[in-house]
């Protein structure tokens, strides 16, 4: 039976049951699989046959991994990966040839930003790229050679918001892949297949997992699409470990329950931060103050768990607002269950170049935090003691 509930679908989605009936899917802890005889080894790699080979190509723990992210995304396939950037460079890698041209987004990833100014270029594979409230330019940067529309939203770090069904409308109209990374939103709360994406990636080492533990990744999208990623994949190896994937499929199971307390808690923390005379500025998808929230309010089912704020006073400030810290934590990570506090503009983006970070409101005195799932009230107070210290 088929559900059409994602929390349901999140649970319920599982491979077969060994003849040992377990309820709960075991770890395949294997490298390879035996085949029955030889004619069933020649048809298995010969592809005449779906079944598992060997754990660089699948593992039922990483098939049902992607199952259930297919499931809640409305994707048709997927492919599971070691981490979310290989799944990124996977991803273009995979459908992208010599002397092609992306249109990406200018607020995205820091380490996305240099795989499309640094590494792709090595390919003469270039790109062009559109501010968020720009969308009116996208058409003008579309060359003979484009082949992909890329995005992030909610934004990182900056938690703008774009319009998914203008960049799909766009996308189709000039028959363009839409690719977007839905990693801030996961698919609880938001599904840009409906609004026309080709492919969505997810680092699941953020939400997905939810407790800091492992790293993954996963793309999914056409069967027609995956089917080209998962070719060079089995060849080029950035497969997801079994055991990673048995983890990120558990942690799907309680995907939904944790993101609605992670943006209950982040919409207070968003909504003291707003209050504090200490604090510039706040960006939070669901503060009415926040320039997107009708289209956040239209694409998302809530705000997600990241919240940007400046604080008054600039990098000195922020400096020792972040020496203040004494419950949350200082790290690099996000969508954990421990509330991460984080200045991009010295760590994940601190390679992008001063002048492209504050055109995408990554400012010197830029702070991201990641609302966990302690209680609201030890969050605000930690907060607060480090802002008025």
């Amino acid at each position: 039976m088929s559900s059409k509930h994602i929390e349901t679908e999140a649970i319920r989605t599982q491979i077969e049951r060994s003849q040992y009936l377990e309820h709960s899917s075991p770890m395949y802890l294997t490298s390879s699989y035996v085949f029955e005889d030889a004619e069933d080894m020649r048809a298995s790699f010969a592809d005449e046959k779906q079944r598992n080979i060997y754990s660089r190509y699948s593992n039922p723990n990483s098939s049902e991994f992607v199952e259930k992210v297919c499931k809640m995304e409305g994707a048709e396939r997927g492919y599971a990966f070691a981490s979310g950037m290989s799944a990124v460079f996977s991803t273009f890698a995979a459908l992208l040839d010599a002397d092609d041209h992306i249109i990406s987004c200018r607020s995205i990833f820091g380490s996305t930003q240099t795989l499309f100014n640094t590494i792709l270029p090595k390919w003469n594979i270039s790109n062009s790229y559109f501010k968020i409230d720009e969308l009116d330019a996208i058409e003008n940067l579309i060359q003979p050679n484009t082949k992909v529309i890329y995005a992030e939203s909610p934004t990182n770090p900056a938690v703008d918001i774009l319009d998914l069904q203008r960049l799909g409308d766009i996308a189709k109209k000039h028959n363009l892949l839409f690719i977007i990374d839905n990693c801030f939103a996961t698919p609880y709360l938001q599904q840009p297949i409906k609004f026309g994406a080709d492919l969505v990636i997810h680092s699941a080492t953020k939400l997905m997992d939810g407790q800091g533990r492992v790293l993954g990744g996963v793309t999914v999208g056409s069967a027609e699409l995956i089917q080209k990623i998962y070719l060079f994949s089995r060849i080029s190896g950035p497969a997801l470990s079994p055991f990673n994937s048995w983890v990120l499929s558990k942690s799907l199971e309680t995907l939904p329950v944790r993101v609605d307390r992670h943006c209950d808690n982040a919409l207070k923390v968003a909504t003291f931060l707003e209050s504090h005379d200490n604090v510039k500025l706040v960006k939070y998808p669901f503060l009415k103050s926040h320039p997107q929230y009708e289209l956040a309010k239209k694409q998302m089912k809530l705000g997600g768990s990241i919240v940007a704020f400046e604080i008054k006073g600039g990098i000195e400030a922020g400096r020792q607002f972040l020496n203040s810290i004494k419950l949350l934590s200082l790290s690099a990570n996000l969508g954990d269950t421990r509330t991460i506090v984080t200045h991009p503009a010295s760590t994940t983006h601190a390679k992008i170049p001063e002048d492209i970070r504050l055109e995408t409101g990554i400012t010197a005195g830029l702070i991201r935090i990641s609302v966990g799932l302690e209680h609201h009230d030890d969050i605000i107070n930690d907060l607060k003691q480090a802002l008025e210290n």
